[in-house]
């Protein structure tokens, strides 16, 4: 069979390998089959082929990711968030209860995309970090084709929509390069934030359409819908413009990232459904598990991850509070899986749904416990004493716009219900272990059935090469392809049920110095006692315990490792640390890194001044301010005015914190807003404005931010030509690490997303002629 024939050829040949030379990005002119005569006469014309062309009634391919969603978290595994589009697909397809992740975002998309292992493809840590190792560069390599890249060469349309995730950032600028920019590794067009951010906002995204930045939506649509109308139109173009070639859709909403941002609509749909709290969630979870089938019966909950609270042991007022959390992360998660419905609902129609695979993975990694152990309203983790303080406020506002809501970590270990611990713990299945539905009408005959083999992101890649009978060529772009990791599990996907032998029998992790090792059903977890250091924190006076002893399970019979088998089998878990030692040398593993600390070196701007042209927009953005983490700079403006004139000169729209220096009747004001000053739930905003307008004709505006790094406190001056006009303190919390283009961008010339003063509305452009632009980084004072 042809699952037979992949397997042999990944052993024997070391890839997918076509001999003969792909014709779509690695296109080289074909031999002529004709006859050339000096007059068409005497001539036999002939139309050899040029591009590639897809195999008759070759299948759709849609592959949804979402982000940060634990295996407990939906409907379809048991879960008490309702998806009614993950239903139906599970209903009419198959559940995956045994599949598993990177336990973390860019690299699990690095593995997905490729069907290597993360390592292999250079992403061993988050893409935001260049170690200087092959495993951990953070350049995927262009010898691992990607899934679209090996697609495209066989006739399909690909595109992809939503988070990425996979550039790495020092190339993800206007002047890239774009070599590893959807678009330039096999997506025929791209839309969605940054290539290179993990998360934006979701009302106010900085979002790219191929590699130019996208404006701002008029209609003031949220972030997941305008990705989804994006995916619908461009499948609804190319299946005008040719009915009969398949598309690939790669959907990645970026849901449930922080932030959790959603309208009240959806979150007011879960009013009161978690009042019972997290310990009663996890129960019923895993009851619905058990019945459903996709945990085994007799499985018991874990026991309690370190540090986290009883829901018993709360205030009325955190339990509120909480429950609310939950409440907006539910909403936001269920508005995804409704626009998802748009889009299968679109295929419908179109008459393609029964010939379209699609391959939703329910997280890129478990559930987090980034909130800390109160949970967040912004970018500043919340404090006991905070949480105590808020009884009063409105928390229907909570996921709404200028809200950064993020659930607390004990949501996050309820809805990796049953398994323990969180994302980024590459040793533990809370950290891996994700649901997964397939789901293909004309080829499914078990609909609805569960299967348990062990699979691994890394195994739908050649999964999906199988079922669309595709070729991956040799050569891709130029480029000798590296061997595929990843092994199909299409024998699965097309048996009548689940009496399927496993094929991908053993499986490296590791993530942050921590690691473990899967084979034949045995796992052994290598904790890291240095990394514990970073993930867990002292909460309070309560101090966390480490833990760097092996662990040894056998998962088939203890489905979420509560059984530690080490002492009793010490040669097993010898065993597994050599097989570990082999795949790690083989993969990029070593050396292992166990923080990532090179980033302020990644991050480092190596000009201190830099000046900023202005084109015919009259505005203009500057994404590049990384690694200015409490440096003092300056913002300064040459411009040109002829009457009072108004605008914004310079912006930060952020998350937490958002300042704007404007004109208001020409004279220079700064407005400092910090969202949620504690606890009305009200911004806190301060100004400072100048004491004289600018002079008619040509003039220089400038500003210093003077950052104390012992007291967080901030001085702001104002200067017109050299002339102190104004000063003042903004307090603590005006911090510089916000500017990076993972996030918000300081604008020139205008303000982005919601109006910064109550003096003007956004976007306020600036009405006189800004002539150019310079900011000046000072050095770090220590």
């Amino acid at each position: 069979m042809i699952y037979e024939k992949i397997i042999k050829s990944i052993l024997s040949a070391g890839a997918l390998a076509s001999t003969a030379p792909a014709m779509a990005q690695y296109s080289p002119t074909p031999e002529f089959p004709g006859k050339i005569g000096k007059t068409v006469p005497e001539s036999q014309i002939a139309y050899p082929q040029h591009n590639p062309k897809a195999k008759v009634g070759a299948p759709n391919v849609v592959w949804i990711l979402l982000d940060d969603v634990g295996f407990g978290a939906t409907t379809p595994f048991g879960g008490l968030i309702e998806t009614p589009t993950f239903d139906y697909l599970a209903q009419q397809g198959l559940r995956f209860n045994n599949f598993h992740t990177t336990s973390i975002s860019a690299p699990t998309r690095a593995a997905l995309l490729t069907g290597r292992n993360h390592h292999s493809s250079h992403t061993g840590l988050f893409n935001i970090t260049t170690e200087g190792a092959p495993g951990y560069d953070s350049y995927i390599p262009c010898e691992n084709g990607n899934i679209a890249e090996v697609l495209q060469e066989n006739g399909y349309a690909t595109f992809a929509v939503g988070k990425y995730n996979a550039t790495n950032v020092t190339d993800a600028g206007a002047a890239g390069p774009f070599n590893r920019w959807p678009t330039r590794r096999g997506f025929d067009h791209y839309f969605g934030y940054n290539p290179a951010a993990a998360c934006d906002d979701q009302y106010h995204p900085f979002l790219y359409r191929d590699t130019q930045r996208e404006p701002d939506d008029s209609l003031g649509q949220m972030a997941i819908t305008r990705f989804t109308n994006e995916a619908i139109q461009y499948i609804a173009d190319e299946q005008t413009a040719a009915p009969d070639k398949p598309f690939f859709l790669y959907f990645a909403p970026g849901t449930a990232h922080y932030p959790h941002q959603t309208t009240a609509e959806w979150a007011n749909k879960y009013k009161g459904k978690f009042d019972m709290g997290w310990d009663e969630y996890a129960k019923q979870v895993l009851a619905n598990q058990i019945k459903m089938g996709v945990v085994p019966k007799g499985t018991q909950l874990p026991i309690h991850n370190n540090g986290m609270e009883r829901w018993a042991d709360l205030s009325d007022t955190e339990r509120k509070i909480y429950a609310r959390q939950m409440e907006v992360y539910a909403g936001f998660l269920s508005q995804a899986d409704y626009e998802i419905g748009r889009i299968v609902d679109f295929i419908r129609e179109i008459g393609q749904l029964d010939n379209t695979i699609i391959v939703l993975s329910i997280g890129d990694n478990g559930a987090t416990s980034e909130g800390g152990k109160f949970g967040k309203i912004n970018p500043d983790r919340w404090t006991k004493d905070v949480a105590l303080k808020i009884e009063g406020m409105n928390l229907d506002r909570l996921g709404v716009e200028t809200t950064y809501p993020f659930y607390n970590e004990a949501w996050g270990a309820a809805t990796n219900t049953p398994f323990r611990y969180y994302k980024m713990f590459a040793d533990y299945e809370g950290g891996t272990h994700n649901g997964m539905i397939f789901f293909y009408p004309k080829a499914i005959k078990d609909k609805g059935g569960i299967r348990t083999q062990y699979t691994h992101c890394i195994d739908i890649y050649p999964t999906t090469v199988e079922l669309t009978n595709s070729t991956v060529p040799a050569v891709i772009s130029g480029y000798k392809q590296n061997p595929i990791e990843g092994i199909s599990f299409a024998n699965s996907v097309l048996s009548p049920d689940n009496n399927v032998k496993e094929s991908h029998t053993s499986q490296y992790y590791e993530l942050l110095g921590t690691y473990a090792y899967y084979k034949d059903g045995w796992k052994v977890q290598f904790p890291n006692d240095k990394v514990a250091k970073e993930r867990y924190r002292k909460d309070g006076d309560q101090q966390v315990p480490f833990d760097s002893v092996p662990h040894l399970y056998y998962l088939k019979e203890d489905f979420n490792e509560s059984n530690d088998l080490a002492k009793k089998y010490p040669k097993k878990v010898a065993e597994l640390k050599a097989e570990f030692e082999k795949d790690a040398w083989k993969y990029n593993v070593y050396p292992l890194f166990t923080n990532q600390t090179n980033a302020a070196r990644v991050f480092k701007n190596d000009r201190s001044h830099i000046e900023v042209f202005i084109g015919p927009k009259g505005y203009a953005e500057y994404p590049y301010l990384i690694g200015m983490d409490g440096h003092s700079f300056s913002l300064s403006a040459d411009i040109e005015v002829t009457e009072a004139t108004n605008g914004v000169l310079f912006s930060i729209n952020g998350n937490s914190n958002s300042f704007s220096l404007y004109l208001k009747d020409g004279v220079p004001t700064y407005t400092f807003k910090r969202y949620f000053d504690m606890p009305s739930l009200a911004p806190m905003i301060q100004k400072i404005i100048a004491s004289k307008a600018v002079p008619l004709g040509k003039s220089r505006v400038k500003m210093d931010f003077d950052f104390n790094l012992q007291t967080y406190d901030t001085k702001i001056t104002l200067y017109i030509n050299d002339e102190v006009v104004g000063e003042g303190s903004v307090g603590r919390g005006a911090v510089t690490s916000f500017m990076s283009i993972l996030g918000p961008q300081l604008q020139i010339g205008r303000s982005y997303g919601p109006s910064i003063s109550d003096d003007y509305k956004s976007p306020n452009l600036f009405q006189g002629k800004l002539k150019r632009a310079y900011i000046d980084i000072k050095p770090l004072a220590m």
